[in-house]
């Protein structure tokens, strides 16, 4: 046999040949370029002058690219050349990230330091195949009483946080960070006010959720691709540590703004407006994304997503998309806020689609109890307050009355304080007692 590997070390030091184009025309945030031709969905360098900057393929057209750049446009000239990378947007992973702040691309942005991880992922991944997936058995307990008790919370379920603005949401997150019983949080905070990330990582997060955590951000200035990057590299990093056997908090704050990200892309390159704005791929990028928390063959993706509901309106097209995927959802009441009951759940309009397969049935009865005590004063509420309602006409009614005001005492739960689950059962059910006679 003829012994070729002389050959081989001098192939190996050939440089490879690179696939190029130029830039052609920039419109809004989408670049066009000639070539290279290489798939929708992999990465490219915009070589500008003494800068560069990656950019990820969305579409072509007769033979030009369609890039977006993950950073600003400014710069970037007709005729600046384009290379090929020949992969997809990759993240590096990793156990030095807990405790960490990166941004879409796994840059530290806490000054901090450089990051050591020798490990990378891509960030668009298949979700675990359905018959591989293990059953959602476990309770992940939240340290919330009323979650806890009325909306238990499986590991491995989907559960959407739903709210208008100001009503609460970021402050449940980060009580959430701090109480849950899950190994590691992973924290997309996406679209958000550069103040606001820097308040939820000191103040709400603090140190004791810092260091268990790792928060991924994409400010609102920067530009879509990069919000719906850092969206998919959370669910990357999320699915490392699943893999190697962790039950992993996955919350991301929010879903909407990812959807703004969306439509902004979908708008610029040519799709048709549907509902509200919204182009299809919006509404086709949603289960692609969400599918991919869960259980999988070890470890498990408890994801918590929040949605920022346009007027307090529940018929919010996202919102209605989302509900359809998720398995639960806490809708936090601005009426509640207003009342300053906090965590402002409303419990007639929350649900846990798992809780009947989590919990016993005494705690699922006692659970139902209380969203009917709840609904049930709401219903005579305006009655009882214009005095309509004479106590003693119903003795069903007359109970809701009395248990009402113990049941408020029992959802508000100051900020910093949290209570074991079975503790929460037990307060519940001394409260509740026998119940609502039939």
């Amino acid at each position: 046999m003829i012994d070729l590997s002389a050959y081989h070390s001098i192939l190996a030091e050939v440089p490879r040949q690179r696939r190029e184009g130029v830039v052609r025309r920039l419109v809004g945030l989408s670049v066009t370029a000639s070539g290279p031709a290489v798939p929708v969905g992999q990465v490219c360098r915009i070589h500008s002058g003494e800068q560069s900057c990656q950019a990820l393929v969305t579409g072509f057209q007769e033979g030009s690219l369609t890039l977006q750049p993950l950073g600003h446009v400014d710069g970037i000239r007709p005729g600046d050349r384009v290379e090929a990378l020949g992969t997809d947007l990759q993240i590096a992973v990793g156990d030095a990230l807990v405790g960490r702040v990166i941004d879409a691309l796994g840059q530290p942005v806490d000054g901090k330091g450089p990051l050591a991880l020798s490990q990378r992922r891509s960030i668009h991944a298949a979700p675990p195949h359905p018959l591989e997936r293990t059953p959602i058995a476990g309770v992940m307990q939240t340290g919330i009483k009323v979650v806890d008790s009325l909306f238990t919370i499986g590991k491995g379920q989907r559960m959407g946080i739903f709210a208008g603005s100001g009503v609460g949401k970021s402050v449940l997150m980060g009580e959430f960070a701090k109480f849950a019983h899950a190994d590691v949080n992973v924290i997309a905070l996406i679209g958000e006010r550069g103040r606001e990330i820097g308040e939820f990582v000191r103040q709400i997060l603090g140190e004791e959720g810092l260091a268990r955590s790792v928060v991924i951000m994409a400010t609102s200035d920067r530009p879509a691709v990069e919000r719906m990057t850092a969206a998919y590299a959370a669910h990357a990093i999320a699915e490392y540590f699943r893999d190697h056997g962790k039950d992993v908090l996955l919350m991301m704050d929010s879903l909407t703004r990812f959807c703004h990200a969306g439509r902004e892309l979908g708008l610029a390159a040519g799709e048709p407006p549907t509902v509200r704005g919204y182009p299809p791929s919006v509404f086709a990028n949603l289960p692609r994304l969400l599918e991919r928390a869960g259980t999988g063959s070890q470890g498990s993706i408890t994801g918590i997503y929040t949605v920022l509901v346009d007027g307090d309106d529940e018929s919010d097209p996202v919102a209605d998309n989302v509900r359809a995927i998720i398995d639960g959802h806490l809708f936090l009441s601005r009426q509640m806020a207003g009342r300053a009951i906090y965590p402002a759940i409303d419990p007639t309009l929350s649900v846990s689609r798992l809780i009947v397969d989590l919990v016993p049935d005494e705690e699922y009865r006692l659970s139902l109890t209380a969203r009917e005590v709840w609904g049930e004063y709401q219903r005579i509420r305006e009655l009882v307050e214009i005095g309509a309602y004479q106590k003693g006409s119903d003795r069903r009614l007359d109970r809701c009355l009395e248990l009402y005001p113990q049941l408020v005492d029992f959802i508000r739960q100051p900020i910093g304080a949290h209570q074991e689950r079975q503790d929460s059962i037990d307060h519940l059910k001394l409260l509740i007692g026998e119940g609502l006679e039939p």
